[in-house]
């Protein structure tokens, strides 16, 4: 399994191509959610991700402070249904912690969890900050990391 994570800028296309293919895979055909994945925040966000082979498999977006919250965040969380219970995720976050603690030292780390998930982050230091919301009609929470 490889794991990369980058720049925007340095996505290839056919990486590009695949975290966009897995997040509509996943957020939108699988939980049947319609939104607007493309937000322009990827411009200016870190991409991580994990191929096995040629397929993008898990990945998730480091989000700047100031364009989602007033600190980092890490968003857009996900994994192929093919490759789940084999703690990819977990994987993913952990890097993507990693990356945000060297990228913007000693800023909190901010969250915005599909409810259903509070214990996956809880167990990566997450706490919860605030009551359940809808997010495109998904139960949400906000959680925050502090280091």
């Amino acid at each position: 399994m490889n794991f990369r994570i980058v720049s925007f800028n340095d996505l290839s296309p056919i990486e590009l191509y695949g975290i966009l293919k897995l997040r509509s895979d996943v957020f939108v055909v699988e939980q049947q959610c319609v939104y607007s994945d493309l937000d322009n925040k990827d411009l200016k966000s870190f991409h991580a991700f994990s191929k096995l082979k040629d397929e993008i498999i898990a990945c998730s977006r480091i989000v700047p402070p100031g364009l989602s919250y007033s600190t980092p965040s890490i968003g857009r969380v996900a994994v192929c249904n093919s490759q789940r219970g084999k703690k990819i995720g977990k994987l993913i976050m952990e890097k993507s912690i990693e990356k945000c603690k060297f990228l913007f030292s000693g800023m909190p780390i901010t969250i915005s969890a599909q409810s259903y998930l509070e214990k996956f982050y809880f167990d990566l230091g997450f706490k919860t900050v605030s009551e359940p919301y809808l997010e495109d009609n998904i139960p949400h929470i906000k959680m925050m990391l502090e280091h």
